[in-house]
């Protein structure tokens, strides 16, 4: 009784809060910021409303005989590509800030650059390099005699193909947490007579856990959201079954119900990552902050250092890009034409539409949220960044629903009273695809955002507000010049995430509307690996600017906010 009582006293102070809130705090910047959430957020809820639906008889079909594999394959790839992601991540961030040998410089932004390879365009370029014909193969059958053949077309493969390409989520937040760290907690461990490796493991690590389990989170992320690689390796997954559902058995039910799935154990995910972490920080703030003083290494330790992190950037990003740059000497005269360029139009444009609607979104969101920091607008803020969370198959599927349910309305409605039928308006439109983009992608931007504002303070728009100045003045001639940076980050960090996104165009784009990420996966499923090098390559190479700049950003940065 006294359980239930306290529960119940506290839904309602938090009712009244909120009472009070509406009453006294509301304003049309919080009214407008609510909207735009809610259809931000309209997608992940649709999805969630059909699990109480009555499933059909492709659904039973699907679950007695392919959902366990899907499950189980999925589950194994988050697992192994994380343990490998984080073995490679937390390895070589912790040589580059604490460790003095050669290369180190050099290692400390290249380790980021296998990043800007998109998983799919990785998984093929491997599969071209080993294939029968492929310079893997010729160069294995040259050492080992004529009769060897690796087969590249593995779940161990893939995994590998997959940690190799997305270790840099957790190398840069791994990097971040040790840069962090003060060297007197270390000092104090070496003073009581605690070895290099005892004080990694026993004070560096743990501080950094919950930094290091937000990188693996977002490496489990996109294992889950990807779709060329597994698809292309002929791997089952949760990703892979909705495409089919969808596309071959031509049942949206079906489809539902397995994003509905893979949202909840998505969200299961998100828990469990937010329970670990608690309410540990990154570092301890109690004591003074000294950089990190580098280590010098012996001979066989500095051959190992520099081996351990040669090889993630070797296999991660060298070898890809030397092969694709090859086969685009090769192909290009071929490839490159009016209808390429006219590809590269369509790509560059969307990705630019999308970054411009994200950026303004949040910088909206964000700034309702300072103007009224409530219970109300917070909860706003988190839930608006839910969807980068969310794999990009699910959020297409949410986001065609409701509007193959808007353009039904419309047509019956205007078929039965004026005889004109519109067919579709929405869907299958660049509406619906920048839609799904800036549900997708309205977390990267974001976050970039809210930190130009929490580096600004609040002083600057108080005294601005008090001295009778609107909000929407104050945001253009104090807050906008002083975040320019921010919102720059933020689109560039939006531009390049589009340009490499292919579940959300693959299931939206309209009819006869292609991108580069696009060809270079119908190129690549159809074995025209070489061909689809053109498109792969502008990809990357529009990915790598940002990913140096991000280096750079972190190079100049001194003790990072956490």
């Amino acid at each position: 009784m006294n359980v239930a009582k306290a529960q119940l006293d506290y839904w309602k102070s938090l009712v009244y809060q909120l009472r009070i809130e509406f009453k006294f705090g509301l304003n049309w910047w919080t009214l407008v910021s609510l909207l735009l959430v809610s259809i931000v957020s309209a997608p992940i809820l649709v999805v969630l409303a059909h699990i109480f639906y009555p499933p059909g008889e492709t659904w039973n079909h699907l679950a007695a005989t392919v959902l366990q594999d899907y499950a189980i394959n999925s589950m194994i790839l988050i697992v192994a590509v994380g343990a490998i992601a984080l073995l490679l991540g937390v390895t070589t961030a912790w040589l580059v800030t604490t460790c003095d040998f050669p290369g180190r410089k050099f290692f400390s932004w290249a380790l980021i650059l296998p990043i800007s390879i998109p998983t799919y365009i990785a998984a093929y370029t491997y599969a071209g390099i080993f294939d029968f014909t492929g310079p893997g193969q010729n160069l294995l059958r040259s050492l080992f005699g004529g009769t060897l053949y690796f087969d590249i077309m593995t779940m161990e493969a893939i995994v590998f193909i997959l940690a190799f390409a997305l270790y840099p989520y957790v190398y840069l937040i791994s990097r971040a947490a040790f840069y962090r760290q003060s060297r007197t907690i270390l000092e104090a461990s070496r003073i009581l007579g605690k070895g290099p490796l005892t004080s990694f493991f026993k004070i560096a690590l743990p501080l950094a856990r919950p930094a290091i389990a937000g990188g693996v989170f977002l490496v489990v992320m996109e294992v889950l959201n990807d779709y060329g690689a597994v698809k292309y390796f002929g791997i089952p997954t949760f990703t892979t079954g909705i495409f089919r559902a969808w596309f071959s058995l031509g049942d949206p039910d079906a489809a539902i119900r397995l994003a509905t799935i893979l949202m909840l154990f998505v969200f299961l995910l998100m828990w469990l990552e937010t329970k670990q972490r608690g309410k540990a920080k990154f570092s301890g703030n109690d004591t003074p902050f000294k950089p990190m003083q580098k280590f010098s290494l012996s001979k066989p330790k500095t051959i190992a250092a520099c081996a351990a992190c040669a090889i993630p950037f070797l296999f991660g990003f060298l070898i890809p890009v030397a092969q694709l740059i090859s086969w685009s000497f090769q192909t290009a005269g071929q490839v490159v034409n009016t209808e390429f360029l006219r590809l590269v139009l369509n790509s560059f444009m969307l990705a630019l539409i999308a970054s411009s609607l994200c950026v303004a979104v949040a910088l909206f969101v964000v700034y309702a949220a300072r103007l009224n920091q409530s219970v109300l607008t917070q909860g706003l803020s988190r839930f608006a960044v839910l969807g980068y969370s969310i794999p990009g198959a699910v959020i297409a599927v949410g986001v065609l629903i409701p509007f193959n349910k808007i353009d039904q309305s419309i047509d019956r409605f205007m078929t039965t009273n004026f005889d004109i039928s519109t067919g579709l308006i929405l869907t299958g439109t660049l509406l619906a695809v920048t839609f799904a983009y800036l549900v997708r992608f309205l977390a990267i931007s974001f976050n970039p955002i809210k930190a130009g504002f929490e580096n600004m303070g609040t002083n600057l728009n108080e005294a601005s507000l008090s001295l009778g100045t609107t909000p929407l003045k104050t945001l253009k001639k104090i807050n906008l010049p002083l975040v320019k940076g921010a919102l720059l980050a933020a689109a560039i960090l939006v531009f390049v995430d589009v340009l490499k996104e292919l579940p959300v165009t693959l299931i939206l784009r309209p009819f006869n509307f292609d991108t580069l990420a696009i060809r270079a996966f119908e190129l690549a499923s159809d074995e025209l690996v070489a061909q689809s090098a053109n498109a792969a390559l502008i990809i990357i190479l529009t990915s790598v600017l940002p990913v140096i700049a991000l280096s750079n950003l972190m190079s100049r940065g001194s003790k990072w906010k956490t």
